[in-house]
This record gives C-alpha cells, sequence and structure tokens, in this order.
C-alpha cells in the first residue's frame, strides 16, 4: 500500500501550483475541507466534477452478531459517510485513458 496524502502534501501542492504563499496555501486547503465537512454536516452531498460524489446516508437499526460469543448485538440507526467516484476516476485507476470528462460523478 502507498503512503498517505495529508493536508500538509494538499497545502504543499497549491504552494507549488498556484504560488500561493505557504500560509495562504494551509488556509485555503483547509477553508476547502472546512466547506465540505460544513456541507455533509447538513446533509447535503458534495460533487467534485471528474473526481467523485461524497454523501451521508442514514442507516437505520438492524440487529448484528458479535463474531467471537454469536451473541445479537442491537445497532443503533446511524448516518455514514459514502463516497462514489466518478467514472474519470475509476478509469484513471484502472490506467484507461478513453473516458471524456464530464459531469457525471
Amino acid at each position: 500500500m502507498g503512503r498517505t496524502v495529508t493536508r500538509a502534501d494538499l497545502a504543499d501542492a497549491v504552494y507549488r501550483e498556484v504560488g500561493l504563499s505557504r500560509n495562504e496555501s494551509a488556509a485555503l486547503v483547509e477553508s476547502v475541507l472546512e466547506l465540505v465537512a460544513d456541507a455533509l454536516q447538513r446533509g447535503e452531498s458534495v460533487k467534485i466534477s471528474a473526481f467523485g460524489t461524497f454523501a451521508v446516508r442514514q442507516k437505520g437499526r438492524r440487529v448484528g452478531r458479535n463474531p467471537k460469543t454469536g451473541v445479537e448485538v442491537p445497532i443503533p440507526p446511524r448516518k455514514v459517510l459514502v463516497f462514489r467516484p466518478s467514472q474519470v476516476l475509476r478509469a484513471r485507476i484502472n490506467g484507461e485513458t478513453s473516458v471524456a470528462v464530464d459531469d457525471e460523478a
């Protein structure tokens, strides 16, 4: 498995590509991530063209089972974060290059 991309890596990429100062680049990354988190917290989807869609999904109450003991355990309803990659990102991950960039995410 490869290494993990961090906030610092994103800020450094903005610094190199856009030419903002390091502090401005870090602030920009934080601002974008905060906007994404706020939208998800409000239950909105976040669609990034040619990348994918982040959404919050409600999971209902269900009964699970402890794998060690076999005892049934109630699992309360909860919200989960889901990510659906765009066709463009899927093609890139699979080494394909023939997918056109569109608004499908």
